[in-house]
């Protein structure tokens, strides 16, 4: 599904379409649950994501920035912030609270 959705764009418009771009990837099933995926299940896909870009253009899969956007908390943020190619977090719920988005900023400090 996710080859499917990053090769639509590519076919139409090449990998230099990303050159702005920042992905966001979210696992279906963690949607409105809370759910987390691993820091390791999240990373197989983002370094998939890169590599499939680069593949078409090599210096977009350098440069393009993945975040993950399944419920990162402070609890999981530094985990995930660690793997090579999670680039950052698309932050939901967690932003509503001052000391959880805190916590993520914090997380994402030493995770850098």
């Amino acid at each position: 599904m996710i080859a499917e959705e990053l090769d639509i764009v590519i076919e139409k418009n090449g990998a230099m379409a990303f050159d702005n771009a920042i992905i966001a990837y979210e696992p279906i099933w963690a949607v409105g649950t809370g759910k987390c995926a691993t820091p390791e299940q999240a990373q197989e896909v983002h370094s998939f994501i890169r590599s499939r870009l680069a593949e078409d253009t090599p210096v977009i899969g350098e440069k393009v920035r993945i975040i993950y956007g399944g419920s990162v908390t402070p609890a999981n943020a530094q985990d995930l912030f660690a793997q090579p190619d999670i680039d950052g977090g698309l932050i939901g719920r967690a932003s509503l609270d001052g000391e959880a988005f805190l916590g993520i900023v914090e997380a994402a400090k030493g995770a850098s």
